[in-house]
């Protein structure tokens, strides 16, 4: 499924596709680094530590990591809806709720005073004085 994103989603199952020879996957801890061979041959119980959905943000940093047990399959839903909030956020300065979905409001972060929150959020309703929600910014 293509993205046109700053964001790489890594989905493991044996390990990262082309990553024959395992360096992303011991790059990013998923296997020890002195694992040897390719993964030419290996089982599923082999890599039952590669079993983990990576979301690596254009600065190179793990924004998310999420593990699922070898009888588990992934939620895809939830993968998605992570990347749409980690491209939200770091477009505008604003923190997503729990079960955020595309188009809920969300939240103005901290940082942003409640002078510029009226210019840049016009109409943010504040909850308390500690949390102000507005619509989700386009």
């Amino acid at each position: 499924m293509p993205f046109q994103s700053p964001f790489v989603a890594l989905r493991q199952v044996i390990g990262a596709p082309g990553d024959v020879d395992l360096k992303v996957a011991k790059l990013y801890n998923m296997l020890p680094a002195d694992e040897t061979g390719t993964c030419e041959g290996r089982t599923p119980a082999a890599n039952a530590a590669v079993r983990t959905v990576f979301v690596i943000g254009p600065d190179k940093k793990i924004k998310l990591q999420l593990s699922y047990p070898m009888t588990t399959g992934r939620n895809f839903d939830e993968v998605l809806r992570v990347l749409d909030s980690l491209q939200l956020t770091a477009k505008h300065q604003v923190a997503t709720p729990a079960n955020w979905k595309q188009g809920d409001d969300v939240i103005i972060t901290g940082v942003v005073s409640n002078e510029e929150a009226d210019k840049t959020f016009p109409g943010y309703k504040t909850v308390k004085p500690y949390l102000r929600t507005t619509t989700q910014p386009k």
